[in-house]
């Protein structure tokens, strides 16, 4: 009788026989293949889960020529967003049998992108998702000449390369517009920094809806993300009290504004109303709960990932994925008083 070190561990094949299928069939079902029936995919599944499989991945790269490894070039991770679209890469590319290959960027520029990238062709990548916020991250990645498929979080797919981004217009126009429509003409923009494709797009934006409305864009100020910067904002704004509401570039801009005009007597939403801009999981419990507008970064991960599998596969520019975001009301938003409009 064979002990168990002799045992040998369950085969493609094995699945195949056990759930009464071909083995392109078992294989399609491991790679998420979308021409395999409900009642097909679920019969391999416990198959697998009976059998206790594994892929061999070493094996399947000697067959396929790929690593069925995605580098993914990062920056700004300390940042709500971008930290938690990684996670969402990450996880949709484990999902699809793919490991993910970080590279951090401390400082962002056209070197520190190429030196990430020649890191990634030396591992043998299958593919680069480039997770860098920043307005020159394209013309960088252009000038390198890559020769493995690239998408770009955030852009809108040009040039050479797929795209994958939350409609940052429509959510600040979901922001502003639902200001609007609560009877605000005096609204206020504390914007993320400018050299960041997303902080850009939302400026632009506000400046848009407010010019459709006949409203002046002249309440300003550019924040970094931090609380600490909505805070010093905020203190300037409870003094000059020339808004009735603020649209926040994020959140976390959004608490420091909020503490400020705690500090100062200014009443959310009766004087001013405020509202941010992500949805992270603490905006329902500042004081007030923040009217916010919602990123689904999970859902942006998997189109990442669902762009290069399709790159991939057909070797073609696959264009733009596009999430869209949702307003998330809450308290922290109501029509202006009387009391707080400017004379």
């Amino acid at each position: 009788m064979a002990n168990s070190s002799e045992r040998r561990l369950p085969r493609l094949e094995d699945v195949a026989e056990r759930a009464g299928v071909s083995h392109q069939t078992v294989s399609r079902v491991i790679n998420n293949h979308p021409n395999v029936s409900k009642s097909t995919r679920a019969r391999v599944e416990a198959a697998i889960a009976e059998l206790g499989y594994r892929r061999n991945t070493a094996a399947r790269s000697l067959v396929t020529r790929r690593s069925h490894t995605i580098g993914v070039l990062a920056s700004e991770l300390s940042q709500y967003g971008p930290a938690n679209t990684l996670l969402g890469v990450e996880q949709a590319a484990r999902d699809a049998g793919y490991f993910v290959s970080i590279a951090a960027i401390r400082e962002v520029g056209a070197e520190a992108i190429s030196d990430a990238a020649r890191h990634f062709m030396d591992q043998g990548v299958d593919g680069i998702v480039a997770l860098v916020p920043h307005t020159g991250t394209l013309q960088a990645l252009e000038e390198l000449n890559l020769n493995v498929p690239v998408v770009v979080v955030g852009s809108s797919g040009e040039g050479r390369f797929s795209g994958a981004m939350v409609d940052q217009t429509m959510g600040a126009r979901l922001a502003v517009g639902h200001l609007i429509e609560q009877g605000h003409q005096r609204i206020g923009h504390i914007s993320g920094p400018q050299d960041w494709i997303d902080g850009a797009a939302r400026a632009d934006a506000w400046r848009a809806a407010l010019a459709e409305a006949g409203l002046a864009d002249d309440l300003f100020v550019e924040g970094d993300w931090s609380a600490g910067s909505g805070y010093s904002i905020g203190q300037k704004l409870a003094v000059e009290r020339a808004a009735t509401a603020v649209f926040v570039g994020n959140d976390q801009m959004a608490l420091g504004l909020l503490r400020a005009f705690g500090e100062a007597g200014v009443r959310v939403p009766q004087d001013v109303s405020v509202v941010g801009f992500d949805d992270q999981p603490e905006a329902g419990y500042f004081t007030p709960p923040l009217t916010t507008v919602r990123q689904d970064f999970e859902e942006l991960g998997r189109s990442c990932v669902d762009l290069m599998l399709r790159l991939l596969e057909d070797g073609a520019a696959a264009g733009t994925t596009v999430v869209e975001p949702q307003m998330v009301v809450r308290k922290s938003t109501a029509p202006p008083s009387d009391a707080s409009v400017p004379a």
